[in-house]
């Protein structure tokens, strides 16, 4: 039996794909994967930050359409580059088990307390930007892009006191031992779906589902369902600052979310705790908490 994933071409993302497919040829016996490498629009455009380009999917509309064509059977996502709403044809066949959510700092020693006042940290997330702030508001922030390698060494050159990445990334290419700090929830609540993967095929396909599905990970598809069906309530995407983190314990979730506005003067946190089970409603109420404590005035003064 012969499959062709698709995925993008980075470091990660290749590491991302292959440990899939060596996690299904354990579980199926014979299988055999192609993988093909696929460029997306934010791959191509390397020096706009990421909010002002403006364009939800940046780095999955093509591997969408290749699926759809019928180009490719699946494709291997980071969850949170998917948007909450996805073409017609398209699921999530499998969510396999995430991985820590936590942003973290790299530095060349300091901690997030510790480093000097006005210290230059890179980030390309409006989200970490805000919460940051909030945090420290001394700290400046410049907009950095590019793979993992390239952002490590552009604070390696010295462009920056630090930089923040997910630990996911890092975790998967074996580079943890990088980290300074794992920054906490009430710090910088992570991005949607961060840490966790997204493997998409078509909805009608059931032979590509039935062989995808034994990779999905129930906790880890309830966590992160929580999480899209929040950010699906709130209407947002890349140009708002929104973070969310779901967490379960004895079978009750535990969902996180902040909304703030771009220089994190102006945040709003909030938590909701329900049955897993529950994990759609729950992110839908979190969501009208926060618009009702004032995440509405927000999102009508980033959104035209």
């Amino acid at each position: 039996m012969r499959l062709v994933a698709g995925t993008r071409g980075s470091a990660l993302a290749l590491r991302q794909t292959h440990e899939v497919i060596a996690a299904l040829r354990r579980t199926i016996p014979g299988l055999d994967v192609d993988v093909a490498i696929i460029k997306t629009k934010g791959d191509k455009i390397l020096d706009v930050p990421l909010a002002r380009i403006g364009d939800k999917g940046l780095f999955v509309k093509e591997l969408e359409t290749a699926i759809l064509r019928r180009e490719i059977d699946f494709a291997v996502h980071s969850m949170k580059d998917l948007p909450v709403e996805m073409p017609d044809g398209l699921c999530i066949a499998a969510v396999p088990e995430r991985i820590d959510a936590s942003d973290v700092l790299i530095t060349n020693g300091p901690r997030l307390l510790d480093l000097p006042s006005h210290a230059r940290i890179g980030t390309s997330s409006l989200r970490r930007r805000a919460q940051l702030h909030a945090y420290r508001t001394d700290l400046r922030i410049s907009d950095l892009r590019g793979n993992l390698d390239t952002r490590l060494r552009k604070l390696e050159e010295g462009g920056f006191d630090g930089i923040v990445l997910a630990y996911a990334g890092l975790h998967r290419m074996g580079w943890t031992d990088r980290i300074t700090e794992k920054l906490s929830p009430e710090v910088c609540l992570p991005a949607v779906g961060q840490g966790a993967l997204a493997i998409q095929t078509r909805e009608d396909d059931r032979r590509v589902i039935d062989i995808l599905r034994v990779l999905d990970d129930e906790n880890s598809r309830r966590t992160v369902m929580a999480e899209r069906s929040f950010l699906k309530a709130l209407g947002g995407g890349c140009q708002v600052p929104i973070g969310a983190l779901a967490q379960i314990t004895d079978g009750t979730l535990i969902l996180q979310g902040v909304v703030a506005n771009s220089d994190g003067s102006f945040l709003i946190r909030g938590e909701v705790k329900g049955n897993a089970d529950d994990f759609s409603d729950i992110g839908q109420e979190l969501a009208e908490r926060l618009l009702a404590s004032g995440a509405n005035e927000i999102l009508g003064i980033v959104q035209p």
